[in-house]
């Protein structure tokens, strides 16, 4: 009779958010040495707006009242310092990110579902990159690097794919701060804004379609220097929960 395998325990979820709050936290203190005392201050605020509201609506009437007034203030208090936390980490990781090779991967990663991106499918040995996005909108092309370079790449990519994509609408994206293109820290946003095109059904067709370019896809080094993932990791705080 073969033994079966014993799984191992699985490690607790909140153990694990309290680690990922705990490094990104160490993380936006590196670059923002007055997160704590924003959150702290924000906590504060929400604690005494908090009381002074419940307390007025419930807290003078009884007992019960009064234990509604302390949870309440207890929970604004709370969102409101995550709230202040998030955004500063966001600002903070952000900065941290540009210049980057990769970067534009780790702030794609906090698309939610709905979006397939794979990662630097396209690249110059000056590690100008390209990822791709497959969502509503249909096939984004997104480059990160030398405008002048990225031009030729993105092109070939895009003739690539309207080959075998024939229909779907194929966009082009630059991140960068000169014009016409897109600041990193606005990539995720932009592209959850932009116009849908296709349908759910038609993704998976899309996707289908695409193993064809990237089986005949040369196996390519990967840049120098890597990909950042943290961003992935921080996708609770950074909206805010």
């Amino acid at each position: 009779m073969a033994k079966s395998a014993t799984p191992k325990p699985a490690e607790p979820p909140a153990l694990k958010r309290r680690q990922q709050f705990a490094q990104t936290y160490q993380m936006a203190r590196k670059s923002d040495p007055t997160i704590g005392r924003w959150v702290l201050g924000a906590g504060l605020v929400g604690l005494v707006v908090g009381f002074a509201v419940f307390w007025l609506i419930v807290g003078r009437n009884s007992v019960i009242g009064l234990v509604v007034t302390i949870v309440g203030a207890l929970m604004l208090a709370t969102l409101a310092g995550l709230t202040v936390f998030s955004r500063r980490a966001q600002r903070a990781v952000y900065g941290q990110m540009e210049g980057q090779v990769g970067a534009a991967a780790g702030a794609l990663g906090l698309l939610k579902r709905g979006w397939h991106v794979d990662n630097a499918i396209a690249f110059t040995k000056q590690q100008d990159v390209v990822h791709r996005v497959i969502g509503p909108p249909g096939i984004l092309l997104v480059g990160e690097g030398s405008s002048a370079r990225l031009k030729g790449l993105l092109s070939a990519e895009r003739k690539r794919h309207e080959r075998v994509a024939v229909d779907t609408p194929v966009h082009e994206i630059v991140v960068g701060k000169d014009d016409g293109q897109v600041p990193l820290p606005k990539l995720a946003r932009h592209v959850q804004k932009m116009k849908r095109q296709v349908q759910p059904a038609e993704i998976t067709d899309i996707l289908a379609r695409l193993k064809a370019i990237d089986a005949s896809r040369p196996i390519l080094p990967m840049p120098k220097g890597p990909i950042p993932t943290s961003m992935k990791g921080m996708r609770g705080q950074m909206r805010g929960r």
